[in-house]
């Protein structure tokens, strides 16, 4: 297969720019500052699974992990700095889906698949925690149901819904593979000796975690397009309503929600060992 330089109806100077800002010092540390605000994201979001899972009325995610820190001392400076790491890790991601290099096309087209999405999601999350430092208290599971009922008032609203609710779920396995393949090693140089057992002991159950809660959030959504009722759809505070409700599900939340922590302190380590030429 012939290589396709990507970006080549693009401007030169706009090629240029792209990978000199990808090339950046300062901007790499940036990036790496956002795996590290990710990681205490998920640190936030593992705690409040696992307080919900006893019994707490909280929501168990991004949202409420925002709302909780913005109540904490110093809540609007720790969520303007989760802002900016976070929305300088989606640029990073975004960057490397679409700054030119020479690719094969299956290889270019894999790279804007895996790697756009993942950076349009951080920027949103990371507006969204500029917005709570701000003042604003959105609700991401109010939110989704409300977009829910959008779609399935549509002519085929249930199919645009389950195929969404496919997508979620088929990350969810992709998370789930990667954590028990650990093929998260080709993203992260592994130290050698215990410290490095350790990180990928975290790296297995935090993506096992994470992409478990992401195959229930997937499975909801589903349910809600068959069933066509939107209050079924919702992101992870939905996912752990839905384990806290299962036979021993105290204890399946709390598994989760640990896993969440692994996950959170793999991504803050990620900060410093992350290959971001990969």
């Amino acid at each position: 297969m012939r290589e396709w330089a990507y970006g080549s109806g693009m401007p030169s100077s706009a090629r240029t720019a792209a990978r000199e800002v990808e090339a950046n010092p300062a901007f790499r540390v940036a990036a790496r500052a956002g795996y590290a605000a990710n990681g205490i994201l998920h640190l936030l979001i593992g705690g409040l699974v696992i307080a919900v899972g006893f019994g707490a009325k909280e929501d168990s995610d991004q949202t409420g992990a925002f709302r909780a820190l913005a109540a904490a001392p110093l809540g609007a400076a720790a969520l303007w700095a989760l802002a900016v790491g976070l929305v300088a890790l989606g640029v990073w991601h975004l960057l490397q889906a679409f700054a030119p290099r020479r690719l094969t096309l299956w290889s270019r087209i894999g790279r804007v698949v895996t790697e756009a999405p993942q950076g349009l999601i951080f920027v949103a999350i990371g507006l969204v925690s500029a917005s709570v430092a701000l003042g604003a208290r959105p609700r991401a599971e109010q939110a989704a149901e409300s977009l829910s009922e959008g779609v399935l008032s549509w002519p085929i609203g249930g199919f645009v819904l389950g195929a969404v609710g496919l997508a979620v779920a088929g990350v969810g396995v992709g998370f789930v593979w990667m954590g028990l393949r650990r093929s998260f090693h080709a993203k992260v140089r592994t130290p050698d000796g215990p410290g490095g057992f350790a990180l990928t002991a975290l790296g297995v159950v935090g993506f096992a975690a994470k992409g478990v809660a992401l195959v229930i959030v997937g499975v909801l959504v589903v349910v809600a397009a068959v069933t066509v009722e939107p209050d079924t759809a919702g992101g992870l505070d939905g996912a752990t309503s839905a384990l806290v409700a299962l036979p021993a599900g105290p204890i399946l939340a709390s598994l989760v929600g640990l896993g969440f922590l692994a996950y959170g302190v793999f991504t803050v380590f990620r900060a410093r060992y992350a290959r971001l030429d990969a």
